[in-house]
């Protein structure tokens, strides 16, 4: 998938409700929004026309009501914000936003845990991706592998 511009505040409140509610109409999405502010149906259409512009939201318009889906699941449009977020505020240093991350607000043992989980999981799969590609560099008789037993023996 393409990249999607960066939603705004509000437009994140409407694909919260579209991620937790799956498609919906303008009618719908204005109802869940209100239960948290006063928010006006014209100004949830206008706001749900604009993400449709940018590509944010596809719209059906089948039927007399339209029904609006995010275009990018809430996982995507996460990794999309964070990857963002590292090269602007951190210079591209993943640990730099995990420690200021940690340092803003203390994590639960729970948490923590998860967090060890993934980095585990995370350095298992990388290993496993380093050794397929170095194996097949070693087959096309490749630098990688060889510079890469260089580091071994010397």
């Amino acid at each position: 998938m393409a990249r999607l511009p960066r939603p705004t505040e509000a437009e994140l409140q409407i694909l919260r409700v579209l991620w937790a509610h799956g498609p919906s109409t303008v009618r719908q999405v204005n109802e869940r929004l209100s239960t948290a502010r006063d928010i006006g149906y014209t100004t949830t259409l206008k706001f749900m026309q604009i993400m449709a512009e940018k590509g944010l939201v596809t719209r059906d318009e089948s039927d007399r009501t339209h029904v609006y889906t995010a275009r990018a699941s809430e996982d995507q449009t996460q990794r999309q914000l964070v990857s963002d977020l590292v090269d602007r505020a951190f210079g591209g240093s993943a640990a730099a936003l995990v420690l200021q991350a940690l340092s803003a607000r203390p994590a639960s043992p729970a948490e923590l845990e998860e967090i060890g989980r993934l980095i585990r999981d995370y350095t298992a799969e990388y290993a496993a991706d380093d050794k397929a590609h170095l194996a097949a560099d070693r087959k096309r008789g490749g630098k990688a592998a060889k510079k890469k037993a260089g580091e071994h023996h010397g």
